[in-house]
């Protein structure tokens, strides 16, 4: 008995160091990806100022000063004598040394190496970069186009890609798996091959320039959102839908209220995935949009970047504003887009 409570004992004390060492690992990889996310969200409350002489700092800050004589001057924490005390930087002097002198008696002043002195500094946010960054830009058109291809093309995805699913993971035809996969194929064609034939089509509608291009072909079931769908429909149980189909039910109305409230995880990880493709989609909204009145967000920060490159904190304030609705989606659909990822199916 005690050998083996050693043995096992072993086991648990290897098996707590392993999720240790990953949980650490875990962690500093989060730190390293955070690090990106909080330079912008830092860069967008600074002023150009602090931009050209403190921008590798993540805290938005100014040198402390202090006024003598009408001048303003720097606040430093100097050491003299074994002592600490906050002293105003006169003036540089030749071999990196510079003079200090105690506020309250500026005639007497000490020279000192400059590089071992503390400069003081005091936060200084700069909340105003947002409004002006808005006004610097039609956000708010952006903004509402936007949301009209993400949501209205979200919709027509959960749609056609439902029912495209739900006749492959329930019906059973000759050659559907063949289909199947010739429908999966189409993942591998680049959007470049059919980017030509499809402005042409588009241009014969009269749709270049509008937001149809962008919204109508999300009606038209895409392979990756169909595969995810099939493969959690297929997890169903079928005893569900012969028990519908013995109450009355018919295949729509299976679809309809047995199929997708089961199916709620999935549903929801692929409408994730869309509404960050969409939102983020750059390609196709500069391809068929041309005037600035119906471009999306994607499409307007680039052209803001391009005109206000030396104003990177308004470029990082609009960036931050972008940013935002995707991060929050997946704040408040983590768990149940958790579930729909690793296809848990029906429980119980």
């Amino acid at each position: 008995m005690s050998l083996l409570r050693k043995l096992f004992g072993g086991i648990k004390a290897n098996q707590l160091f392993f999720k240790g060492v990953t949980t650490l690992i875990l962690a500093a990889g989060s730190v390293i990806i955070m690090i990106p996310l909080a330079f912008m969200i830092s860069t967008s409350l600074k002023d150009p100022a602090q931009l050209r002489s403190d921008a590798n700092t993540l805290i938005p800050r100014k040198p402390q000063t202090v006024q003598i004589n009408g001048e303003s001057f720097n606040l430093y924490t100097v050491i003299i004598d074994g002592e600490t005390r906050e002293m105003a930087m006169i003036k540089k002097a030749p071999g990196g040394m510079a003079f200090f002198a105690d506020p309250a008696t500026p005639d007497q002043t000490v020279e000192l190496k400059l590089n071992e002195q503390t400069p003081l500094y005091r936060l200084d946010i700069h909340w105003e970069n947002y409004p002006e960054a808005l006004n610097s830009m039609p956000f708010f058109t952006y903004l509402g186009n936007t949301m009209l291809v993400t949501f209205i093309g979200m919709f027509g995805m959960l749609f056609s890609s439902s029912l495209v699913a739900y006749g492959f993971s329930r019906f059973r035809a000759r050659w559907l798996n063949v289909l199947f996969l010739v429908l999966l194929a189409t993942v591998m064609l680049p959007s470049q091959v059919r980017l030509i034939p499809l402005y042409i089509f588009f241009q014969k509608l009269g749709w270049v320039n509008t937001l149809l291009p962008l919204i109508v072909p999300q009606f038209f079931a895409n392979a990756y959102d169909v595969f995810l769908l099939r493969q959690f429909f297929m997890t169903i149980p079928l005893e569900l839908d012969d028990a519908a189909k013995i109450d009355g039910a018919n295949p729509l109305q299976v679809l309809m209220y047995i199929i997708l409230p089961q199916a709620r995880p999935a549903l929801v990880s692929v409408s994730i995935f869309h509404f960050l493709y969409a939102w983020n989609d750059f390609y196709e909204p500069l391809i068929f949009l041309h005037t600035k009145e119906n471009w999306t967000l994607a499409v307007g920060l680039q052209t803001f970047d391009a005109l206000y490159t030396i104003n990177t904190h308004l470029i990082m304030a609009i960036s931050v504003l972008m940013i935002v609705p995707p991060i929050l989606l997946f704040f408040f659909s983590q768990k149940i887009f958790t579930q729909g990822v690793v296809f848990s199916g029906v429980k119980g």
